[in-house]
């Protein structure tokens, strides 16, 4: 147990530049807390105390703003940083060294009592205001962009970015197995469209002035023939 939440209070430590000091981690972190009101409330849930499973991750949900069913399972050093409106399906899987951001959605996208929920690889780094639906697996050492919508498979050492979510690699190299915060460095979908919007239409352009050269310069050659015009006698 020891060996755990000192792992954990690393991990925040390590991807948290706010954080001083393992007390402050301890007593001011709500996705520690969570983390911990969810694994007692999992070992209740795999005891087959559901309902005193549900109410332990209920009482966590109140005071953390994070929800996370009892029965989803996650992997070690995981970290919820601010953690606000984070909710985490029943049948979702997290791996090893997550970071996940306010306002990510696992969700699911099924009535049906299955897997419907996503798995989520190691390293992985989930922005803020994400969401990911259905039983879709996110490869190990992705990046999620804030605000993407992620409803396909994910290959591993992927970024993603936009709704629906778009994979990107990063000049086809794979991504550095240490974790990457940086959010700033994520390339634009829509900037790429408007830009080839741009040259096509200078593609236009430049046809249209060679039609121009081709086309006879003198004015006789656009006046209708005689015989549909009839000058107007006033």
């Amino acid at each position: 147990m020891f060996t755990t939440l000192k792992r954990d209070i690393r991990a925040a430590l390590d991807r948290d530049p706010a954080a001083r000091t393992a007390l402050e981690v301890l007593v001011c972190y709500p996705g520690l807390h969570a983390l911990y009101f969810h694994r007692l409330a999992h070992w209740f849930w795999n005891g087959n105390l559901k309902t005193l499973g549900r109410f332990i991750a209920h009482v966590g949900r109140f005071l953390t703003g994070i929800e996370i069913h009892p029965g989803a399972s996650l992997g070690l050093g995981l970290f919820i940083d601010h953690g606000i409106g984070v909710v985490i399906g029943e049948t979702c899987q997290i791996g090893e060294n997550v970071t996940i951001y306010q306002g990510v959605t696992l969700g699911g996208t099924s009535l049906e009592k299955k897997k419907r929920h996503p798995t989520i690889g190691n390293g992985v780094v989930i922005g803020a205001g994400a969401t990911i639906l259905g039983p879709i697996k996110v490869g190990d050492n992705s990046r999620i962009g804030s605000g993407s919508v992620v409803v396909k498979e994910i290959p591993p050492n992927s970024l993603v970015v936009g709704v629906p979510g778009q994979v990107i690699y990063r000049d086809g190299k794979r991504v550095p197995q240490t974790i990457d915060l940086e959010m700033t460095d994520m390339p634009d979908p829509a900037e790429k469209v408007i830009r080839c919007v741009l040259e096509r239409l200078q593609e236009l352009e430049k046809e249209v002035e060679i039609l121009k050269k081709e086309l006879p310069s003198s004015p006789a050659a656009y006046a209708p023939p005689s015989r549909y015009y009839s000058p107007r006698n006033d």
